[in-house]
């Protein structure tokens, strides 16, 4: 068994792949009208036939309660992208703990989206830095394995 796609249900089908294009990049490779694939694995599906598939209309928007993660090389050239964007924002730019900065925004329709920066290039800006694999390890809460993976 393996995850093939992530789904999300949209009001406006056509709002939302603008909104996808725009800020993050993607594009359309499969379109089937009422269900569209964007690059990276992510499908939009109308709202008006998602109801019908499961047989209600009780679909909720802006819960909170997931997110689709998406990780970026360039968070900074990305940050500045994001400024020029009209999103609305979860919460802004924030270091988590083991030093990724991530940012959460909505889409039009309320679900939330991550854009963490890469893991990896966490760990090499921390060795630019100079600190050493040990250091990097412990700030991280990493094994020194992935420090020596990241290394390569």
């Amino acid at each position: 068994m393996e995850i093939k796609n992530y789904m999300l249900v949209v009001t406006d089908i056509d709002k939302s792949v603008a909104f996808y294009r725009k800020v993050l990049g993607l594009h359309v490779i499969m379109d089937f009208g009422a269900n569209k694939t964007l690059t990276g694995g992510l499908v939009l599906q109308t709202l008006e036939t998602w109801e019908e598939f499961i047989g209600t209309s009780s679909i909720l928007f802006g819960s909170n309660n997931s997110e689709v993660y998406f990780e970026e090389d360039n968070f900074d050239k990305f940050a500045e992208h994001l400024k020029k964007c009209e999103v609305e924002y979860v919460h802004p730019i924030k270091e988590h703990s083991w030093g990724q900065r991530v940012v959460r925004i909505y889409d039009p329709d309320k679900h939330i989206i991550e854009i963490g920066e890469n893991i990896k290039v966490v760990c090499k800006r921390f060795l630019d830095s100079g600190m050493t694999p040990e250091q990097v390890a412990e700030r991280m809460d990493v094994p020194m394995k992935f420090v020596n993976a990241c290394m390569r």
